[in-house]
């Protein structure tokens, strides 16, 4: 029944998305025939402004927890955090299946396994676009596909019940920077083999015509480069390795040095040049430490903080706490990014401290410095038409996003039952001439903060962080009669975020009265309290005095009462 989990029927591919569907980030889908699991995939999402505290978000592990010992392998699509980024939280849950991933992928995968202290512990298997791999009963097919990542791949994975197409973060760039664009005849081969499914990338459904080329930016590049008289210092990605390429090749054509910033920046681009997709020649990648040597005009900084984040090199550049590079007046900084939905208002801050600091920056869709990974209308339709597949399932995009590409499969003339819009967690089962969600399996949140995972930060310490971040917090401290329950000392209150007290001499004095007079007339008509219940006096001081300080201020702050027995 759907809204519950469900025995799986006879000879049917069970599919469930564990993160991904309905949101951009968090990737991670299952594959289940009989008694046989294939994960692809395992991501993680950014947290939104009102996540307080929370630095990950987990796919939710508990349907794979319960079938760990029939995981045949975690198989990778490509280097980035939302496909990545989950696996040294997760692997620890279901006792380190093997993970398959192209040489970048596992290169990017292998310091987090490292931090975690589990490259013991993982088997990291190499997969290479046109081989096959059989994983128990599925048979995967690498193929390569163009995306702001070298060496990302789909996957063709043939299964009992038919073929599957897992085609994420993808587009048609036919003069990709690492010239190995999309294997269109793979595409249309497998378009000829009938495939049951197709899991598609659908962010850029809203999007006309097609996704320009990567190389579009190398223009843009020259142009700043020809006219800018200082530092260049070009904000992206630490895993877009094309992107950083063309600041190499830019900077090269100009006679300027390069210099990565900020730790993830500088980590991929040291293991993307030992595997050999990053090309620089000797001597044009210089440390932070060394561009003392050279003149402004000779030198270019590549760096992470491209969204904003506040601990991140632009960031700190923005407010002069980054070593080496202060930025000052004839610096030309390139946001060579979108602002990910959510991120808008901590980039804009940073622009803003950019050109307070005397800097000229360049961002914007109209400046032609960024261009996107993921297909467009035109290039989703492409997709359609080569693989006919009977069923569709759109993801890694928003609700509309979905219900934009059904819109574009059902005008090429895909039945709408069969293109299917599955939200995280949803259980679909398919065979020939059959597909529909069919239950609903756990798909929730699992916040990572600090060192905690999962239970240790629940939505009740969210909302309770949103609360102390709106409105502050009241701690009222008072003493009572352990046989009367009356008030001996205090009340005494403190207030952080909510009030200053000094300038609240009236509210407090009235909080304190409110207290005094709701305690003191506690009494039974006996001359004792009906009550000397702390939990009861706590509640009922919490009660009356949220009630007092919202008819003065109409805030809500939270309210802690200590009581003590005297």
């Amino acid at each position: 029944m759907p809204g519950s989990i469900c025995c799986m029927s006879k000879n049917r591919l069970r599919v469930i998305p564990l993160g991904g569907a309905g949101e951009v980030g968090r990737n991670c889908w299952v594959l289940e025939y009989g008694d046989d699991v294939l994960v692809l995939d395992m991501g993680v999402l950014f947290p939104e402004s009102e996540m307080l505290g929370v630095d990950l978000i987990l796919p939710d592990p508990t349907y794979l927890q319960e079938r760990k010992a029939k995981i045949h392998g975690v198989f990778i699509s490509h280097g980035h955090e939302d496909h990545i980024g989950a696996l040294p939280y997760l692997l620890p849950l279901l006792d380190y299946p093997d993970v398959y991933g192209t040489k970048l992928t596992l290169g990017l995968i292998q310091p987090k396994l490292k931090e975690h202290k589990l490259l013991d512990k993982v088997d990291r298997k190499l997969i290479e676009p046109g081989g096959k791999y059989v994983a128990g009963p599925f048979t995967i097919e690498p193929f390569h596909i163009a995306h702001s990542i070298p060496d990302a791949v789909a996957f063709g994975i043939s299964t009992p019940a038919g073929l599957v197409v897992y085609l994420t973060d993808w587009k048609f760039d036919h003069t990709p920077v690492d010239n190995w664009p999309t294997d269109v005849t793979k595409m249309a081969e497998l378009g000829r083999r009938n495939p049951l499914l197709l899991l598609t990338d659908c962010v850029r459904a809203e999007a006309p015509g097609v996704t320009p080329s990567e190389r579009v930016i190398g223009t843009a590049f020259d142009n700043i480069f020809a006219v800018a008289q200082g530092r260049i210092i070009v904000a992206t990605f630490a895993s877009n390795i094309s992107r950083v390429q063309m600041v190499i090749d830019t900077a090269e054509a100009y006679g300027r040095k390069v210099v990565p910033a900020g730790r993830s920046m500088e980590n991929n681009v040291r293991i993307a040049q030992e595997l050999g997709y990053l090309r620089a020649p000797d001597g044009l990648l210089i440390r932070p430490s060394q561009m003392a040597e050279y003149n402004d005009d000779e030198l270019v900084v590549v760096c992470t903080g491209s969204q904003g984040e506040p601990m991140a090199a632009l960031a700190r550049m923005a407010n002069r706490d980054y070593p080496h590079v202060k930025i000052k007046s004839g610096d030309t900084v390139v946001v060579s990014a979108t602002p990910i939905p959510g991120n808008e208002t901590s980039v804009h801050k940073v622009i803003d401290n950019l050109y307070r600091l005397g800097a000229e920056v360049v961002y914007g869709s109209d400046s032609r410095i960024h261009v996107s990974g993921h297909a467009a209308q035109e290039e989703l339709k492409m997709a359609l038409a080569l693989l006919r597949p009977q069923f569709v399932i759109p993801f890694h995009g928003d609700y509309r996003h979905m219900a934009i590409y059904k819109k574009l499969a059902t005008s090429m003339g895909f039945q709408p039952d069969h293109v299917i819009l599955a939200e995280t967690g949803a259980i679909m089962e398919f065979s020939q001439d059959f597909g529909e969600i069919v239950g609903k399996g756990p798909g929730g949140l699992i916040y990572v903060d600090g060192t905690a995972i999962g239970g240790d930060v629940s939505n009740a310490i969210l909302r309770d962080r949103q609360m102390l971040a709106k409105d502050g917090i009241l701690m009222v401290v008072v003493s009572v009669d352990s046989a009367t329950g009356k008030v001996i000392a205090g009340p005494d209150v403190v207030s952080r975020g909510f009030t200053h007290l000094r300038q609240s001499t009236d509210l407090i004095e009235t909080t304190k009265q409110r207290v005094r007079e709701s305690l003191n007339g506690n009494d039974d008509g006996n001359g004792t309290t009906s009550t000397m219940d702390l939990t009861y006096l706590q509640r009922k001081i919490r009660d009356i005095v949220g009630e007092h300080l919202y008819q003065q201020t109409r805030r809500r702050p939270m309210i802690l009462p200590v009581v003590m027995e005297v």
